[in-house]
């Protein structure tokens, strides 16, 4: 991979990784393709391009976001699904309540964690 290598050999990989980005609709950085304990491997990366990026739907149900939560909860590593929930939620952060629960949402079903997202309010300032 052009970008992966550029980003080893430590030279601009800026203008490739934005060629990227607007091929695929996505936002990489240079730091999506250093490899390291925890960060993704070449091969999810590539999955990750290839897919369509998750979308703000206007009129994303309930039912639909249980759903996205659901397979989050079944699959944690799946990055759409928790971008796809973050975007369709008004809550900065949503993905927060499934990873980082307050002590009331510890175990919580998706049913509640979409509630709890959703009963958020942003302040008006």
């Amino acid at each position: 991979m052009q970008i992966e290598q550029l980003v080893d050999r430590g030279e601009d990989a800026a203008g490739a990784i934005e060629t990227l980005n607007q091929t695929t609709g996505h936002n990489f950085g240079v730091d999506d393709f250093h490899y390291r304990c925890g960060a993704s491997d070449r091969a999810e990366l590539v999955e990750w391009a290839c897919a369509p990026p998750p979308v703000r739907l206007p009129d994303v149900t309930r039912d639909e976001l249980v759903e996205i939560v659901r397979h989050i909860l079944a699959d944690p590593t799946d990055d759409w699904y928790i971008a796809a929930f973050d975007l369709n939620t008004v809550m900065p952060g949503a993905s927060s309540l499934i990873f980082h629960p307050p002590s009331e949402l510890k175990e919580a079903t998706a049913e509640a964690i979409v509630n709890a997202a959703l009963a958020y309010r942003p302040i008006a300032l």
